[in-house]
Protein backbone atom coordinates (compact mmCIF):
# COMPACT_ATOMS: atom_id res chain seq x y z
CA UNK A 1 0.00 0.00 0.00
CA UNK A 2 1.35 3.05 -0.91
CA UNK A 3 1.15 6.60 1.46
CA UNK A 4 0.99 10.19 0.17
CA UNK A 5 4.11 11.45 1.98
CA UNK A 6 3.12 15.11 1.02
CA UNK A 7 -0.48 14.90 3.21
CA UNK A 8 0.03 17.23 6.15
CA UNK A 9 -0.48 16.63 9.47
CA UNK A 10 -1.70 18.40 12.72
CA UNK A 11 0.14 18.07 15.49
CA UNK A 12 -0.31 19.67 18.90
CA UNK A 13 2.47 20.95 20.97
CA UNK A 14 2.31 19.67 24.81
CA UNK A 15 1.30 22.94 26.18
CA UNK A 16 -1.74 23.02 23.36
CA UNK A 17 -2.55 19.46 24.12
CA UNK A 18 -3.16 19.83 28.19
CA UNK A 19 -4.36 23.81 27.69
CA UNK A 20 -7.46 22.16 25.14
CA UNK A 21 -7.82 18.87 27.77
CA UNK A 22 -8.33 21.34 30.44
CA UNK A 23 -10.74 23.28 28.79
CA UNK A 24 -12.73 19.91 27.68
CA UNK A 25 -14.23 19.46 31.37
CA UNK A 26 -15.62 15.76 31.88
CA UNK A 27 -13.64 14.82 28.23
CA UNK A 28 -10.61 16.06 30.31
CA UNK A 29 -9.35 12.55 30.46
CA UNK A 30 -10.01 11.24 26.83
CA UNK A 31 -8.42 14.25 25.56
CA UNK A 32 -5.11 13.52 27.08
CA UNK A 33 -5.47 9.94 26.18
CA UNK A 34 -5.74 10.48 22.43
CA UNK A 35 -3.32 12.97 22.88
CA UNK A 36 -0.54 10.62 24.24
CA UNK A 37 -1.37 7.36 23.85
CA UNK A 38 -2.61 7.50 20.06
CA UNK A 39 -5.95 5.31 19.97
CA UNK A 40 -8.02 5.64 17.52
CA UNK A 41 -11.52 7.24 17.92
CA UNK A 42 -13.52 3.32 17.57
CA UNK A 43 -10.73 1.94 19.78
CA UNK A 44 -11.24 4.63 22.36
CA UNK A 45 -14.54 4.77 22.61
CA UNK A 46 -14.91 0.57 22.80
CA UNK A 47 -12.67 0.71 26.15
CA UNK A 48 -14.21 -0.55 28.81
CA UNK A 49 -13.08 -0.70 32.88
CA UNK A 50 -11.08 -3.94 32.45
CA UNK A 51 -8.92 -2.83 29.44
CA UNK A 52 -7.40 -0.37 31.80
CA UNK A 53 -4.78 -1.53 33.80
CA UNK A 54 -3.27 1.52 36.16
CA UNK A 55 -1.09 -0.18 38.52
CA UNK A 56 0.92 -1.32 35.23
CA UNK A 57 0.12 1.68 33.35
CA UNK A 58 -1.08 -0.18 29.87
CA UNK A 59 -4.32 0.19 28.00
CA UNK A 60 -5.35 -3.18 26.42
CA UNK A 61 -6.74 -2.23 22.79
CA UNK A 62 -9.02 -5.54 21.90
CA UNK A 63 -11.95 -3.75 20.78
CA UNK A 64 -13.10 -1.48 18.01
CA UNK A 65 -16.33 0.46 17.90
CA UNK A 66 -17.51 1.86 13.90
CA UNK A 67 -20.54 3.27 13.46
CA UNK A 68 -22.14 2.51 10.18
CA UNK A 69 -25.59 3.88 8.30
CA UNK A 70 -25.90 5.81 11.64
CA UNK A 71 -25.55 2.35 13.99
CA UNK A 72 -22.17 2.02 16.22
CA UNK A 73 -20.88 -2.07 16.00
CA UNK A 74 -18.46 -2.83 18.11
CA UNK A 75 -15.72 -5.79 16.75
CA UNK A 76 -12.05 -6.44 16.78
CA UNK A 77 -9.23 -3.65 15.87
CA UNK A 78 -9.21 -3.18 12.29
CA UNK A 79 -5.64 -5.27 11.56
CA UNK A 80 -4.04 -7.76 13.69
CA UNK A 81 -1.49 -5.19 14.77
CA UNK A 82 -4.42 -3.31 16.56
CA UNK A 83 -4.64 -5.16 19.00
CA UNK A 84 -2.23 -4.24 21.42
CA UNK A 85 -1.40 -3.25 24.91
CA UNK A 86 -0.59 0.75 25.16
CA UNK A 87 1.68 2.53 27.74
CA UNK A 88 0.26 5.35 29.63
CA UNK A 89 1.82 8.23 31.20
CA UNK A 90 1.46 9.24 34.40
CA UNK A 91 -1.03 12.07 33.99
CA UNK A 92 -2.95 9.74 31.46
CA UNK A 93 -3.55 7.42 33.86
CA UNK A 94 -4.38 10.06 37.22
CA UNK A 95 -6.63 11.35 34.79
CA UNK A 96 -7.89 7.84 33.95
CA UNK A 97 -8.45 6.81 37.57
CA UNK A 98 -11.55 9.35 37.99
CA UNK A 99 -13.33 7.70 35.30
CA UNK A 100 -12.62 4.20 35.09
CA UNK A 101 -15.80 2.39 36.52
CA UNK A 102 -16.54 -1.55 37.19
CA UNK A 103 -14.49 -3.22 34.57
CA UNK A 104 -17.56 -4.07 31.78
CA UNK A 105 -18.75 -0.53 31.88
CA UNK A 106 -17.61 1.68 29.01
CA UNK A 107 -14.93 4.54 30.23
CA UNK A 108 -16.21 7.11 27.79
CA UNK A 109 -19.55 6.01 27.66
CA UNK A 110 -22.31 8.83 25.73
CA UNK A 111 -24.76 10.90 27.00
CA UNK A 112 -27.37 8.15 27.27
CA UNK A 113 -24.62 5.07 28.16
CA UNK A 114 -24.28 3.97 24.77
CA UNK A 115 -21.14 4.28 22.83
CA UNK A 116 -19.71 7.85 22.12
CA UNK A 117 -20.36 9.54 18.46
CA UNK A 118 -17.41 10.90 17.07
CA UNK A 119 -17.40 14.82 17.28
CA UNK A 120 -17.17 17.19 15.08
CA UNK A 121 -14.71 20.55 13.91
CA UNK A 122 -16.52 21.78 11.22
CA UNK A 123 -18.10 24.97 10.59
CA UNK A 124 -21.55 25.20 12.39
CA UNK A 125 -20.34 22.45 14.81
CA UNK A 126 -21.28 23.43 18.40
CA UNK A 127 -19.28 20.03 19.95
CA UNK A 128 -17.40 19.92 23.15
CA UNK A 129 -14.19 19.71 20.96
CA UNK A 130 -14.43 22.52 19.19
CA UNK A 131 -15.21 24.39 22.12
CA UNK A 132 -12.51 23.35 23.91
CA UNK A 133 -10.49 24.76 20.85
CA UNK A 134 -11.35 27.82 20.67
CA UNK A 135 -11.27 28.11 24.68
CA UNK A 136 -7.36 27.05 24.23
CA UNK A 137 -6.96 29.49 21.13
CA UNK A 138 -6.27 26.76 18.69
CA UNK A 139 -7.49 26.89 15.25
CA UNK A 140 -10.07 23.91 14.34
CA UNK A 141 -8.69 20.65 13.95
CA UNK A 142 -10.21 17.38 13.54
CA UNK A 143 -10.12 14.64 16.73
CA UNK A 144 -8.09 12.35 15.10
CA UNK A 145 -4.91 15.17 15.09
CA UNK A 146 -4.72 13.81 18.34
CA UNK A 147 -3.63 10.61 17.52
CA UNK A 148 -0.94 12.42 15.12
CA UNK A 149 0.11 14.18 18.44
CA UNK A 150 0.13 11.50 20.10
CA UNK A 151 3.19 10.17 17.25
CA UNK A 152 4.89 13.17 17.54
CA UNK A 153 5.28 13.75 21.64
CA UNK A 154 6.44 10.41 21.22
CA UNK A 155 9.21 10.76 18.96
CA UNK A 156 10.30 13.75 20.14
CA UNK A 157 10.77 11.75 23.50
CA UNK A 158 13.31 9.54 21.82
CA UNK A 159 11.16 6.55 20.63
CA UNK A 160 12.27 4.78 18.20
CA UNK A 161 10.46 3.16 15.08
CA UNK A 162 9.54 -0.10 16.06
CA UNK A 163 8.24 1.51 19.32
CA UNK A 164 5.93 3.86 17.88
CA UNK A 165 4.57 1.37 15.65
CA UNK A 166 3.49 -1.10 18.36
CA UNK A 167 1.90 1.86 20.26
CA UNK A 168 -0.12 3.34 17.56
CA UNK A 169 -0.86 -0.11 16.17
CA UNK A 170 0.21 -0.37 12.68
CA UNK A 171 0.99 -3.07 10.57
CA UNK A 172 4.82 -2.49 10.25
CA UNK A 173 7.97 0.16 10.96
CA UNK A 174 7.34 1.31 7.07
CA UNK A 175 3.89 1.77 7.30
CA UNK A 176 4.59 4.72 10.81
CA UNK A 177 8.41 5.84 8.68
CA UNK A 178 5.95 6.49 5.54
CA UNK A 179 3.10 8.72 7.92
CA UNK A 180 5.01 9.90 9.53
CA UNK A 181 8.28 10.38 7.84
CA UNK A 182 8.41 14.62 8.25
CA UNK A 183 8.42 13.93 12.13
CA UNK A 184 11.28 11.75 12.24
CA UNK A 185 13.33 13.56 9.45
CA UNK A 186 13.00 16.49 12.05
CA UNK A 187 14.70 14.05 14.58
CA UNK A 188 17.73 13.28 12.81
CA UNK A 189 18.82 17.14 13.36
CA UNK A 190 18.33 15.93 17.26
CA UNK A 191 20.24 12.40 16.28
CA UNK A 192 23.10 14.26 15.03
CA UNK A 193 23.45 16.62 18.23
CA UNK A 194 23.62 13.29 20.11
CA UNK A 195 25.96 11.59 18.28
CA UNK A 196 28.67 15.01 18.18
CA UNK A 197 27.93 14.96 22.21
CA UNK A 198 29.15 11.69 22.54
CA UNK A 199 31.93 12.14 20.30
CA UNK A 200 33.34 15.30 21.77
CA UNK A 201 33.32 13.49 24.93
CA UNK A 202 35.49 10.91 23.62
CA UNK A 203 37.95 12.98 21.80
CA UNK A 204 37.61 15.46 24.88
CA UNK A 205 38.78 12.29 27.10
CA UNK A 206 41.29 11.25 25.23
CA UNK A 207 42.93 14.51 25.09
CA UNK A 208 43.35 14.49 29.13
CA UNK A 209 44.59 11.41 29.26
CA UNK A 210 47.02 11.83 27.14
Amino acid sequence: MAFDRSREHRYLAPQQLHAVADASGKHRALVLMLGYCGLRWGEAIALRGQDVDLARRRLLVRRNAVETLGTIHEGTPKTRAGARQVPIPRIVADALASVVNGDDDLVFPGPHGGYMRRVRASEGSKSWWKSALRAAGVEPMVLHALRHTAASIAVSAGGNVKAIQRMLGHESAAMTLDIYADLFDDDIDTLLDRIDALANAVVDGKSVAD
